[in-house]
């Protein structure tokens, strides 16, 4: 053992008894050779003597390594000599008659790497230079076995390396050209010779040699996709390969691998005609049975996917041949192989399944569009099975029943299994629903009553079975129909509102029950007789009463639903739904001390309903105004108290307080939801008054604890409910609460949240103008100080939690600032407070208006400068209101923006939004003309348009549009000259 072959030894050593220095030392000793000049020579003569795999294997690698980049670079007898002596290894044949060992006789990794050598100097030299090395290779087939095998692994390496990467859309030019070249060059002179080779091996050895025989056709496999589907589907072939597959006495993986080459056969790329030609003569039902008779294995899942395939490829000639016979043809065979695929779909791998789901969606389109009036006896059967196969395929597994009903984490990865699952079967269900109404109805209703009548409790998978398919239709009926209630929801709906399982303390049957409930609400909302048992089924232990507390969140969040939607015929029994809640209500102004505080927020929904009931219209003043009193003051007092005990006692107060208080504002805030501006402003103010007073309280929160975010965030949400229901009569009540909010106010997110309220209150207009003359310039120079004053990072690491913040800040101030200028506050930037930063402002704006990669931000930007053009100069040629202002429109904003802007390769006018950016900057121009006049003119022809080597001629035309009234002739025309001088490419400010 030379040095070389010891450091080849100490590299592979994986033991961790060498030391890491040493194989340091041999990593870099290897490398050096694999470097040098001989590389090559080196590897091939010690292939010829060394025994060693891991010695052998090196070789081999440093040996591909050198072929693929720097092959090219050898001389012509080097690669001459390099393709002799690989040749002679994969032939089973010594390197030189001086050295015996034989390179086929080491395991099976040593070969795969040599035939990975080999294949890729057939990339190199087939058929150009080396155009014998498959037919001088085919001959030694004869050596026996080890030939075959390494035959076998030179096609598949080939195929890895070049056919595969083909067919998988490579990108590389240059892979696709070889492998074309390859392809076209095999299929002329040596595929036919290697496809009787396949035959002659797999019928001698098919009874001794398995392994051989499965090698052969796991490589046929491969090539059937490309090569001339004659040499393989035809009368000796193909009985062959239905021979293995239907030999009970043969091994299963032979039997397998014939299944995948049927496969790639039915699966095979040609004219939709000779496809249903192919497949008919493959009498592919001889095979149907072995999935019944079968037990479960490999071999079976292989039979199972030849048939899902066989069915897909007869479906594809269904929708892609128009003629009746061909169609009749297709039809015929797709019901003839239906049955043996549901068979398959009982128990088979979550990927096959889905391929199957989609094949039977297909079957299903194809009997619509085949007989669209009336399906056949055998159709409906095949519909009936399908039916049964949904509703067996999304039972739960009663093992993890346990797990899925207090929800574990194996329970929670059984629910998420079975969601996905149930996704294309639910849909596959709706199709079947559309094709055949009936007997999908039948189907369901048998489900439900079979549900409903069972007594055990052992049945919960079956119950929430029959309740989601029921569920998953009414996706698909019409608001019409569900509205009307046909004799099936007629049926079923009564039948479930009076219904209460044995296993409905089960989570998932008491949570599919609900919902299902919701969904068919429609029919309630049109035959009120039901309301009373909708409101018992939310009322009682099967909805906010039910013992599991997530279902109890649940029900709460539907129950609010059903109020919105069934609201109008709620009226006569607001005060049983009340008092039905009294006890949930009450939770929520226990003595403080005695308090079991739940720590989660669902009785906000229950706020929310009783709110969108006690609001309405409809509700007589005396009996609302005793509603809302004798909700609104437990919970304020609640919350009085507790800012009392805060204020002597601060220390006290614990972190079980304040989430108490949260939770009664948040209470408050839900309740709030349900009355609208006109009522508590307008018919009634009796109750704006109440609200008023609730406001007073709720803001006492900000003074006690103006650290505490939770807190100040809940108020915040109430003041935004409030701006909607007290509408104008809020605004007393804004300096103080504005004032409370910006304190601690720093932070981007704190920012953005504090600047949603202010934007929702720029609706006031000039009613607010004090109070935003006082906060707009705290506004402006905290985001100011907060947003970087350079572009935002992109790419990998950018996406930060920081970023995301300041982005939606950014975001959030450009709505800010539109908004001011459209609802007549553009004064206060000028109030003098503002003006110092004023122009900040507009560099901000101009530099958005041209730059920014949001196109509506930029249209925005562009149309504040537009409002301010207007208002800050009422009349042309008046007094500037803010010296400076107008230079600074003609001097940047008309030419940066409305100029220069438009002619960034990036802006392009064929995009919908970009164009309608170019309308607004079109705009823009022309009011800058109505107010500047001829100084406008004069600069867009002395300064701006020269600077972009705009013709002289364009520039008049162009001013001379400005001057007319016609503004889709002046759009038109600016688009041209901007098309124009892009395509010239002029101005060096613009094309960069």
């Amino acid at each position: 053992m030379d040095d070389l072959e010891r450091a080849i030894l100490i590299s592979f050593d994986e033991s961790g008894a060498v030391d890491s220095a040493l194989k340091l030392q041999a990593l870099a000793f290897c490398q050096q050779v694999k470097e040098a000049p001989t590389a090559w020579q080196i590897c091939i003569e010690r292939l010829g003597f060394t025994k060693l795999p891991q010695v052998q294997f090196w070789c081999l690698q440093c040996l591909y390594e050198v072929v693929s980049s720097r092959y090219a670079a050898m001389s012509s007898e080097e690669k001459a000599f390099v393709r002799e002596s690989v040749f002679k290894m994969v032939c089973y044949e010594p390197v030189d008659e001086k050295n015996l060992v034989r390179v086929l006789d080491a395991p099976g990794y040593v070969r795969n790497k040599l035939a990975q050598v080999l294949a890729t100097l057939v990339k190199f030299e087939y058929p150009v230079v080396w155009s014998g090395v498959f037919v001088d290779l085919l001959p030694h087939l004869s050596k026996g076995v080890e030939l075959i095998d390494m035959f076998c692994r030179v096609l598949n390496r080939l195929d890895a390396e070049l056919i595969d990467a083909e067919s998988h859309g490579s990108d590389e030019v240059t892979t696709l050209a070889v492998a074309s070249r390859v392809k076209d060059a095999m299929r002329q002179q040596c595929v036919p010779q290697i496809v009787r080779v396949w035959y002659e091996v797999v019928s001698s050895y098919k009874n001794s040699n398995s392994e051989i025989c499965i090698a052969v056709l796991e490589c046929m496999r491969k090539y059937i996709a490309w090569i001339d589907i004659g040499l393989i589907a035809n009368d000796v072939f193909v009985p062959l390969l239905f021979d293995l597959v239907l030999g009970e006495g043969l091994d299963e993986q032979l039997r397998g691998a014939a299944a995948s080459c049927l496969l790639a056969v039915v699966s095979k790329g040609m004219n939709f005609q000779s496809k249903l030609a192919l497949l008919q003569s493959l009498r592919m039902n001889r095979i149907f049975s072995l999935v019944s008779r079968e037990r479960e294995s490999e071999f079976k899942s292989k039979v199972a996917i030849l048939l899902a395939g066989y069915g897909a490829e007869i479906l594809l000639c269904f929708v892609k041949l128009n003629s009746e016979e061909a169609r009749g043809v297709s039809m015929e065979l797709l019901e003839e192989v239906l049955p043996s695929v549901l068979r398959v779909m009982q128990n088979c791998e979550a990927d096959l399944a889905i391929k199957i789901v989609e094949f039977l969606s297909g079957y299903v389109d194809s009997i619509k569009s085949l007989s669209p009036t009336s399906l056949s006896e055998k159709q409906l059967v095949h519909v009936g099975q399908i039916l049964e196969m949904i509703r067996m395929h999304i039972c739960y597994d009663p093992d993890y029943r346990h797990n899925v009903d207090v929800l574990d984490k194996i329970g929670q990865e059984e629910e998420d299994r079975m969601s996905d699952i149930r996704k294309d079967l639910f849909s596959l269900l709706r199709n079947v629903g559309r094709v055949a109404p009936e007997v999908t109805q039948i189907f369901i209703h048998t489900s439900l009553v079979n549900a409903v009548s069972s007594p055990s409790e052992k049945n919960v998978e079956e119950v929430e079975a029959a309740l989601s398919i029921f569920y998953a239709l009414g996706e698909s009926i019409s608001e019409e129909a569900m509205k009307n209630g046909n004799g099936f929801i007629g049926k079923l709906v009564p039948m479930l509102l009076s219904t209460k399982f044995q296993c409905h303390s089960n989570r998932i049957v008491a949570l599919i029950y609900l919902e299902t409930i919701m969904r068919y609400t429609k029919y309630v909302q049109e035959n009120t007789q039901y309301i009373p048992m909708v409101l018992t089924v939310f009322l009682d232990d099967r909805g906010i009463r039910h013992p599991n507390v997530s279902v109890s969140r649940r029900a709460s969040y539907l129950f609010m639903r059903v109020v919105k939607q069934l609201k109008a015929n709620l009226v006569p029994f607001i005060e049983q739904i009340l008092q039905s809640l009294q006890d949930k209500i009450a939770q929520f102004t226990l003595d403080i001390s005695s308090k079991e505080f739940s720590g989660y927020e669902d009785g906000s929904h229950i706020f929310e309903a009783i709110g969108i009931l006690a609001g309405m219209e409809d509700v007589p003043l005396e009996k609302q105004s005793e509603y809302l009193s004798a909700l609104l003051t437990p919970l304020c007092q609640q919350v009085q108290t507790l800012l009392m005990n805060a204020q002597a006692e601060p220390v006290q107060i614990s972190s079980t307080h304040i989430a108490i208080i949260q939770q009664n504002v948040m209470a408050i805030n839900a309740l709030s939801k349900g009355f609208s501006e006109r009522l508590a402003t307008s018919i009634r103010p009796t109750i704006g008054l109440m609200f008023k007073q609730t406001l007073d309280v709720l803001l006492q929160i900000l003074v006690v604890f103006p650290d505490i975010e939770p807190l100040r965030n809940k108020v915040t949400s109430f003041l935004h409910c409030m701006v909607g229901i007290l509408g104008p009569a809020v605004i007393p009540y804004l300096p103080k609460a504005l004032d409370q909010l910006l304190n601690d106010c720093e932070g981007p997110k704190e920012m953005g949240n504090f600047l949603i309220l202010i934007n929702q209150l720029t609706k006031f207009r000039t009613s607010i103008l004090d109070i935003m003359e006082e906060v707009f310039p705290i506004i402006v120079g905290r985001i100011f100080s907060v947003l970087p004053s350079d572009p935002f990072p992109t790419g990998p690491g950018s996406n930060t939690e920081e970023i995301r913040e300041l982005l939606n800040l950014q975001k959030t101030f450009y709505a800010f600032l539109h908004l001011m200028a459209t609802n007549e506050l553009s004064s206060v930037l000028i109030s003098p407070k503002s003006r110092v930063y004023l122009d900040q402002i507009m560099q901000f704006l101009l530099s958005s208006s041209r730059h920014h990669k949001d196109i509506s931000v930029r249209k925005s930007c562009v149309q504040i400068f537009v409002i301010l053009i207007k208002e800050w100069y009422a009349t042309p040629h008046c007094e500037e209101k803010v010296p400076g202002f107008r230079n600074f429109i003609m001097e940047r904003f008309a030419t940066d923006c409305c100029l220069y802007s438009v002619l960034e390769k990036s802006f392009n006018l064929h995009d919908a939004a970009t164009d309608i950016l170019f309308g607004e900057i079109v705009t823009a121009q022309k009011v800058m003309y109505e107010k500047f006049g001829d100084d406008f003119l004069n600069h867009l022809l002395s300064r701006a348009f020269p600077a972009t080597q705009c013709p002289q001629n364009y520039a008049e035309q162009y001013c001379q549009k400005l001057q007319t009234t016609d503004f889709k002739a002046l759009k038109s025309f600016y688009k041209s000259l901007v098309e124009n001088l892009k395509s010239q490419q002029n101005g060096s400010l613009v094309f960069r």
